[in-house]
């Protein structure tokens, strides 16, 4: 097999990155390696490679870790051949759901190898040729009937007659990037690019170089990737203030500059940004940039938090339930209404990322066909500190007594490793991918639980 295809090998065994990379090289493939997570990133950002073969168990991040992390970047432009010396069906499927393309078992099979990125690279190629197909995809609407949903519904109507930047502001948890999605879908641009950065935990220098890329690289940098099209910045509040204000300038001049280069990129970019803090406060402390947010509040979008628009919660519930039965083959159950009512007068403190959670929650640890007001009843209690701290743990039902030491447990053992959870699957002797479900279903965010 003849190709000029660039491959990245990330794993934390000298011997294998050796041995991968003469295989490969042999078979005409140009190939980059890295020891860690941290070296795997700085490559792909640098070197862009066609396809990245990654081992799941190293010992920094691990390789779920980092898949769903450029995942969720938004990171889907070469597929990803998942390695692992312990496979299972469940890491596999775990691996698939995340957007890995393969898993292949260690000792590799060569042949086996072969005929993967094989495969890998001609899907990767139909997916470049098919781009303009799937620029049509069917537009998914933020759901809801009530007034509120529908008021707003309207309002991306008449932003989407100007071209202009877009303010999305909110709690967290009440859909700003579904909305943002939307507008652009609803949009001019909607045969263009959507580009989505968060730009929250980075240092300023990745902040720049995301945005802006690197003089050399063959990475675009994101306004280049938005370019005809959207580019939605997630934390905009969160961004340092020089970035911000080479940001504003880029954006007013449609043009910017790569990190060490010279010459000057024009672009073709609409932006939407969206930030969880109080507009005016945010300007007043600092945090924003008071010319950036002129430029972005032309046409500001409130989201309201699911309390404003109970009304949608039962149909909430019911596309939750039919997304988890689909996308990961989870029994189906059904709400009852007295459960229905009782989640409606609830206050959504997390608000719609709160409700998928909890509808995940019950499909996986629940029984029988019917979803019950006593089994969500505890549920929302736990919610609330205060509410069981002076009750014993004996005196609740067993499954609730499970769940709550459960959860204690898991979020101590994070807080012991920093939230590192690889390294919980270890001390805990739990294969990583369940604890990965637990965790879920747990509503436990490794992140969260940081020292």
């Amino acid at each position: 097999m003849s190709t000029n295809a660039h491959i990245l090998v990330v794993d934390d065994e000298p011997d294998i990155r050796g041995l991968m990379k003469e295989i490969l090289e042999d078979e005409g493939f140009q190939v980059s390696t890295a020891e860690n997570a941290e070296t795997a990133r700085h490559l792909r950002r640098e070197q862009r490679p066609d396809l990245i073969l990654l081992d799941i168990w190293m010992p920094d991040v691990d390789g779920i870790t980092l898949l769903k992390e450029w995942y969720d970047s938004g990171l889907t432009d070469c597929p990803v051949i998942m390695m692992s010396g312990h496979g299972t069906v469940e890491t596999a499927v775990e691996a698939t759901k995340l957007g890995a393309y393969d898993f292949i078992e260690k000792p590799l099979s060569i042949s086996k190898l072969l005929i993967t990125l094989k495969r890998g690279l001609e899907m990767a190629s139909l997916q470049r040729e098919n781009q303009g197909l799937k620029k049509h995809a069917p537009v998914v609407e933020p759901l809801g009937h009530s007034d509120l949903l529908n008021h707003l519904r309207e309002q991306v109507k008449r932003i989407n007659q100007h071209n202009t930047a877009v303010l999305i502001w909110g709690e967290s948890g009440s859909g700003r990037t579904l909305f943002a999605r939307y507008i652009h879908q609803q949009s001019q641009r909607r045969d263009g690019p959507f580009v989505n950065v968060r730009v929250a935990g980075m240092s300023p220098e990745n902040q720049a170089l995301e945005l802006f890329g690197v003089e050399g690289s063959q990475t675009p940098a994101r306004l280049e990737q938005a370019n005809q099209g959207t580019l939605y910045i997630k934390d905009i509040a969160d961004m340092d203030d020089a970035v911000q204000s080479r940001l504003l300038n880029s954006l007013e001049n449609q043009s910017f500059l790569r990190n060490g280069g010279s010459e000057t990129i024009p672009i073709n970019v609409r932006i939407i940004a969206a930030t969880t803090h109080d507009l005016e406060q945010a300007v007043n402390s600092g945090r924003l940039r008071e010319d950036l947010y002129y430029y972005l509040n032309i046409v500001p979008l409130y989201i309201p938090p699911l309390r404003e628009h109970c009304e949608d919660v039962p149909e909430l519930l019911d596309f939750y339930v039919n997304l988890f039965v689909n996308q990961e083959n989870l029994p189906y159950r059904k709400f009852s209404v007295a459960a229905q009512n009782r989640l409606r007068n609830y206050g959504w403190p997390g608000n719609v990322r709160e409700l998928k959670n909890l509808v995940q929650r019950l499909l996986i640890l629940g029984n029988g066909l019917s979803i019950e007001l006593e089994e969500v009843e505890p549920i929302l209690t736990a919610q609330r500190p205060s509410a069981h701290k002076h009750s014993s743990i004996y005196d609740l039902p067993l499954r609730e007594a499970r769940e709550q030491f459960e959860r204690a447990y898991l979020e101590h053992q994070l807080q012991e490793v920093d939230g590192n959870v690889s390294k919980v699957a270890n001390r805990v002797g739990l294969e990583r991918t369940h604890l990965y479900r637990k965790l879920r279903a747990l509503d436990i965010d490794p992140k969260q639980t940081k020292k």
